[in-house]
């Protein structure tokens, strides 16, 4: 029996869709050109479709011209400090308060410039708005005289090429660094002017302390009855279920709870229908699984020394009574070392390595929303359960199944 022509057309327009929300989610500025350009094409034919969704479910706005897609994502916590930006070539190396600075201030700097910039000519931009009173009060100061200052404004510049803000012309950054030259770009300007996810100018915030900034940065209108209410309560928890490895429940207000165990299916459903993801539902919170394992920027377990240690600490904390301290993980790894050292590399072998193996699997664990910092230690949260080894039963032939002793994820 062959398939009616409309319902293969249909089928191939929800996967069709489906890519291209995915490929927003994973990457919410896509362009024209380069690595990602089939994506912003299949977005562009459904900009109208995923325009609406994400308003009326997220808040997110999406931005569709010829040059780039942008959805611009509000977070569902603004103070996660777990996802910072990182250098686009050096390891991976997140970005420092003085680097989050210094993109401010070569934004800024991009902003009032010309089509085409050298990194020299940026450099002394930024040193003149350093001398902001307001900047040297608050210990930020920038002479781009030491090496270290160099390297992080080049990190900046190559989080810039990634994003399509800049397009290198001529030179490279090391040769800035090592100051035996420099490096032209031109600046697309409207990927610049839509960089900024924000529902009102930094400008007009008026608060002082950095919680209270940001959450003025992205308020919304007055939430003067119900319905508006409401709205804005399922728009927050999407944005978090879609953003967020794991929706704990004791994160969440009061208001928020209740919302959720009413609406729970209708939120998970419309997520599951446009993305593909599916809720995993437990006592203590929900997580939107991806079958694929493609829409997360760090992964559980991975590959390589790092993956290896992550995963044998992950064990660890799951098994443990309360918090655990950074220097007992450090023992423990120099345990596992012992065990395990023949399949990690030379480098994570060598003595002193077990404070840096820790500091980046608490970063992975805590990232993932399996693991939490505390002034105690770390301490595990539920959804780390599932990486706990239970008792090893030995059963004689034919005797009754015994349950399994490993806990259950959230």
């Amino acid at each position: 029996m062959t398939t009616p022509l409309a319902e293969v057309l249909d089928g191939q327009h929800a996967a069709d869709l489906r890519r291209a929300a995915r490929a927003l989610l994973g990457q919410p500025l896509l362009l024209a050109r380069g690595r990602y350009a089939d994506e912003f094409r299949l977005v562009r034919r459904h900009a109208s479709e995923l325009r609406e969704w994400f308003d009326r479910n997220t808040g997110w706005a999406l931005q569709v011209d010829a040059e780039a897609a942008r959805l611009r994502k509000v977070p569902g916590v603004l103070t996660d400090p777990t996802h910072p930006a990182r250098d686009a070539t050096r390891g991976a190396t997140p970005f420092t308060r003085r680097r989050y600075v210094l993109l401010c201030l070569a934004l800024a700097a991009l902003e009032r410039g010309e089509t085409q910039i050298a990194l020299g000519r940026l450099a002394d931009q930024i040193v003149l708005d350093a001398a902001d009173p307001r900047l040297t009060e608050a210990g930020i100061s920038f002479a781009m005289e030491r090496r270290d200052e160099r390297l992080d404004l080049a990190a900046v510049v190559r989080l810039l090429l990634a994003l399509g803000v800049l397009r290198r012309v001529a030179g490279e950054e090391e040769a800035y660094v090592s100051g035996a030259g420099d490096a032209l770009y031109d600046v697309e300007r409207r990927i610049l002017a839509g960089l900024l996810a924000t529902r009102r100018g930094p400008s007009t915030v008026r608060a002082d302390n950095l919680d209270d900034r940001l959450a003025e940065l992205v308020e919304e209108t007055a939430l003067d009855s119900d319905e508006l209410r409401f709205r804005a309560m399922r728009r927050a928890l999407t944005r978090r279920l879609l953003d967020d490895p794991v929706v704990y429940y004791d994160e969440l207000t009061d208001a928020e709870l209740s919302y959720l165990t009413r609406q729970r299916g209708f939120l998970t459903a419309r997520i599951s229908q446009l993305t593909g993801l599916v809720a995993e539902v437990r006592a203590e919170g929900i997580a939107m699984v991806d079958p694929d394992d493609d829409l997360t920027d760090v992964r559980m377990p991975e590959q390589g020394t790092h993956g290896h240690v992550t995963l044998l600490l992950a064990e660890h904390l799951a098994a443990a009574e309360g918090p655990v301290t950074l220097d007992a993980l450090a023992l423990r790894v120099r345990e596992l070392a012992a065990e395990h050292g023949g399949f990690w590399s030379k480098s994570a072998r060598e003595p002193g390595m077990e404070t840096e193996l820790v500091e980046q699997a608490v970063s992975r664990l805590t990232a993932l929303g399996l693991a939490s910092r505390t002034s105690q230690g770390i301490v595990a949260r539920p959804a780390l359960a599932r990486y706990a080894v239970g008792e090893t039963v030995i059963r004689e032939p034919g005797s009754a199944p015994v349950p399994s002793q490993r806990k259950a994820a959230p």
